[in-house]
């Protein structure tokens, strides 16, 4: 096997080889110049000669197959995919920044980082479990997440993908130890895979130690052992529902599941247990009513094992050498607001909401989806971005609305559509309705500035991805002109 060295040329001379990015004994990845449009580009180049068995040429050929069908800001843009010399080779955009699992080596992240990867890697799969058929990942660790410059994560390396859940018989097992998840060593993925593989990814950047060398119970990880002082309670009961052994059983709504932790963070660790989430989102117990509710009435009996809120302000102690993780919530109970205000504050949120909706998720996506019909993919991959973009601040202001009004958070959880649950959904309801109006307006009062400020970072966010999307559409048409 040859591996072309800087200067070769590729594609009858389209892509130049600057460098060698990674080898493996099948083949390399190469870092190379595209002529037509100057851009840096990544070339996985597999030796179809040296491989072991068709399989793994099968497993080269659905890679790009896959990845050509995909437009996301946190996956490598698909260019083409050729074969040449006996070779087949997938050309993608070239990921700037930091594999995290160098960042993994270098010792354990702080929680509030792993909470904004969590986040961004549960949106990416999520995009690739709501495919038709679901696309399943099958090796997600550390080693294939990439930190760009600006923060944004970026899941790459496609070569272990199932983009098919049809029984086909003599299935391969792929994957990491430590990160695989028990049904794949029966030769078996589902979407759920991905979510065991998701968070024993977060559970070793949390700890800075590789998932096998934890602490275990039985077939489990000790979550809670694992993450004794480091991060919140709610952390690892969020970790134990992602890497539950029996896939029925593991949660698999990872947006709900993520926007849960993020509330029990705010309100200091106090999150709803998340049940057996192998159904469409994890559950919460009964007894766990949303945040802001009314002081135990005469009679009333706590939880066992923690005390109820009450007008002194208390909230349950943060575990003993907890590391510090950032709040999402503001300090203190605050002052409820008037009714009017309140009133005015959701209303411009909602008009705020239509018109986020409007322009980054119709308006300019279609638009820019019509000008790369003349200036190519890049407009294309920017369309998905602002289309994202927009879907994330419509996230944060519908968070914020249903909040601030009081209602339950179960129907503003996710923006496809998905259906609460009716039970969970009508005890909260039922309680609402049992405190006096004053009552839920102060509730509510107690958080509106910081979700307010949260959704507005949200738009901030979309925003920037604006001016990126500009700087793409100014490139794309220089690179025309010339």
């Amino acid at each position: 096997m040859t591996t072309p060295t800087a200067g070769a040329l590729l594609r009858d001379g389209r892509y130049v080889v600057t460098g060698l990015l990674g080898e493996g004994s099948q083949g390399a990845t190469l870092e190379a110049v595209d002529k037509r449009d100057g851009r840096l580009v990544a070339i996985k180049r597999f030796e179809v000669r040296g491989a072991r068995s068709w399989k793994e040429v099968e497993l080269a050929e659905r890679e790009a197959r896959v990845l050509e069908s995909l437009a996301h800001p946190a996956l490598p843009a698909h260019i083409e995919h050729f074969e040449e010399a006996g070779a087949l080779c997938l050309v993608m955009e070239k990921i700037d920044g930091e594999r995290l699992d160098a960042l993994h080596a270098e010792g354990a992240l702080d929680a509030a980082e792993v909470l904004r990867f969590l986040r961004q890697a549960s949106e990416v799969l999520g995009y690739l479990h709501g495919r038709s058929p679901p696309i399943v990942h099958r090796d997600v660790k550390p080693g294939n997440f990439v930190r760009r410059p600006d923060g944004r994560y970026v899941l790459v390396d496609f070569g272990s993908v199932r983009d098919s859940l049809k029984p086909k018989g003599g299935s391969t097992v792929v994957g990491t130890f430590g990160y695989m998840a028990p049904e794949q060593l029966q030769g078996r993925a589902l979407p759920v895979t991905d979510v065991y593989g998701l968070g024993a990814t977060a559970l070793a950047l949390l700890t800075g130690v590789e998932p096998e060398a934890l602490p275990h119970k039985g077939l489990s990880i000790d979550v809670a052992a694992s993450l004794a002082g480091r991060a919140e309670p709610a952390f690892a009961r969020a970790l134990e529902a992602m890497l539950r052994p029996d896939p029925d059983e593991r949660a698999s709504d990872l947006p709900a599941l993520v926007g849960e932790l993020e509330r029990a963070l705010a309100r200091g660790g106090r999150a709803e247990r998340p049940g057996p989430a192998g159904r469409e989102r994890a559950k919460e117990r009964p007894g766990d009513r949303a945040r802001g509710r009314a002081a135990p009435r005469g009679g009333e009996r706590a939880p066992r094992g923690r005390r109820m809120p009450d007008d002194d302000g208390w909230r349950p102690p943060r575990a003993a050498g907890a590391a510090p993780v950032r709040s999402l919530a503001p300090r203190g109970r605050g002052a409820p607001l008037p009714r009017f205000v309140l009133f005015v504050v959701v209303l411009a949120l909602g008009v705020a909401r239509l018109a986020v909706a409007g322009a980054l998720r119709l308006v300019v996506p279609l638009v820019l989806q019509a000008l790369s019909l003349v200036l190519g993919a890049p407009l294309a991959r920017a369309a998905a971005t602002v289309r994202a973009a927009g879907r994330r601040a419509d996230a944060g202001m519908r968070r914020a609305i249903g909040e601030l009004e009081g209602a339950p958070l179960d129907a503003q959880r996710r923006g496809d559509g998905a259906v609460p649950d009716a039970r969970v959904g009508a005890e909260r309801g039922h309680a609402a309705a049992a405190r006096p109006r004053g009552a839920r307006i102060e509730a509510a009062g107690a958080g509106e500035p910081d979700l307010v400020d949260r959704a507005a970072h949200e738009l901030d966010s979309a925003i920037d991805e604006i001016d990126r999307t500009g700087d793409e559409l100014g490139d794309a048409v220089r690179r025309r002109r010339r």
